[in-house]
């Protein structure tokens, strides 16, 4: 799936993923492919991102909304900054 992560200055990520984690406003849920259609609000916390170069992404973010539809995910964050840990999803 192609996901983007957008902030009001910048594109912080744009790329192919396999999954991708956000800090939604009631729990913490999953994206994967083929994912059915959903917006949601992001709450401050962590977001994960598998690359499908098999990279992971953790970035930490301060509030947004993520849309989820037709395998895209486009998630809008008010702020976001990477973080050097290279968790994997559990």
């Amino acid at each position: 799936m192609k996901v983007e992560i957008i902030t009001p200055d910048k594109v912080v990520y744009s790329g192919a993923a396999s999954l991708v984690r956000v800090p939604g406003a009631k729990g913490s849920f999953e994206i994967l492919d083929m994912h059915a259609a959903i917006i949601s609000a992001l709450e401050e916390g962590e977001l994960f991102v598998k690359a499908d170069d098999g990279n992971n992404h953790t970035y930490f973010i301060d509030a947004g909304v993520v849309e989820v539809l037709e395998n895209r995910v486009i998630i809008l964050a008010e702020s976001i900054s990477k973080t050097n840990n290279l968790a994997s999803p559990k």
